[in-house]
């Protein structure tokens, strides 16, 4: 897949617009044989600062964890970003074209008390109703060791999808 094939496609991914304010994700991480070996949600508040993007995640992982980072994302062309972070390596790349966009970065992931560096392929797809969707390919030497795999939904959506008035309506629309 090339992030030309998404040309044209709706609703556009405008990153600094999206991730203003709070945004919640729910997500998963498989082993390259498919097996779910961690689910997790993760808050999101962002901010502009200095004309860069600032991220900062808030993760609590289903065994108890809790982890954080702190993303700082720079604009540089219509379609080009670069990110750093803590646990990043360098700096990583982001492109987009239409409803999506792809990161790519290397990151010193922090698992068993360890730091394995591994590299990300993360493609991201804007869907109707605000729905973000992440699908993370996670190697290390170029061999694939795993995805992980998130839903972005904007803080205002989610609050209102809790609502028990909200849920009933939609339920009687269905019908």
């Amino acid at each position: 897949m090339k992030i030309s094939d998404h040309f044209g496609k709706e609703p556009k991914l405008q990153i600094f617009d999206y991730f203003i304010g709070e945004t919640r994700a729910w997500g998963l991480f498989k082993d390259r044989f498919g097996n779910v070996r961690r689910e997790f949600c993760v808050d999101v508040t962002g901010t502009i600062e200095s004309g860069e993007l600032v991220l900062d995640e808030r993760f609590s992982f289903s065994d108890g964890e809790t982890d954080r980072r702190v993303w700082r994302i720079r604009q540089l062309g219509p379609n080009t970003y670069e990110g750093q972070a803590d646990d990043i390596v360098g700096v990583a790349s982001g492109e987009s074209c239409g409803n999506a966009l792809i990161w790519s970065y290397d990151m010193d992931l922090k698992t068993n008390g360890k730091s394995l560096r591994v590299h990300f392929d993360d493609w991201m797809f804007l869907q109707p109703d605000g729905v973000l969707l992440s699908n993370a390919k996670v190697s290390k030497w170029k061999i694939a060791i795993g995805e992980v795999l998130l839903t972005f939904v904007k803080a205002d959506t989610w609050k209102v999808s809790q609502d028990p008035e909200n849920i009933a309506q939609k339920f009687a629309a269905i019908g």
